[in-house]
């Protein structure tokens, strides 16, 4: 289970990681195509991976896995299949920021339950600073994901 759980949360980080080059990657007009290979891969592995813990009824994360599984398949699509052509272009901008806020959304409910300072100031994760993070998060991922679409989609996307 270590190995799972090492394994499960190094391809977050790298997920996250690489979404957020390939989020400025969007706001600049850049197809950053090894950075976007990188965040499409491990995001996908996150959520699969997210699978193979142990459970016995279905969990909110279950939900989240899901959704950004639908999300990533959007965002690949688009990508690959449909080459960002019309609005394929917006639909994989506004899944790939869809995919990368579910991943940031876990790594802050997991820091709140997993990192001693933030466990004391929300130790039942229904505190205020606790509500406030995640909208916080949410916000700014709503942001990102109207600039990107808007810029990503204006000018002809160059190749980095």
């Amino acid at each position: 289970m270590r190995l799972l759980t090492f394994v499960h949360v190094v391809l977050s980080l790298v997920g996250i990681f690489s979404g957020i080059v390939v989020a400025y990657g969007f706001l600049t007009s850049k197809r950053l195509e090894g950075w976007t290979t990188l965040f499409l891969v491990t995001t996908v592995l996150t959520s699969v991976t997210g699978f193979f813990f142990p459970f016995h009824k279905f969990l909110p994360s279950h939900a989240l896995g899901i959704i950004s599984l639908v999300a990533l398949a959007v965002a690949l699509v688009a990508l690959y299949a449909r080459e960002l052509c019309g609005a394929w272009r917006l639909l994989y901008v506004v899944s790939a920021v869809m995919a990368l806020y579910l991943n940031v959304f876990v790594l802050v409910v997991q820091l709140f339950q997993k990192v001693p300072a933030l466990k004391a100031v929300a130790p039942t994760q229904s505190e205020p600073p606790f509500a406030a993070t995640p909208l916080v998060v949410l916000i700014l991922f709503i942001a990102l994901g109207f600039f990107a679409g808007k810029k990503f989609r204006m000018e002809t996307a160059r190749t980095a």
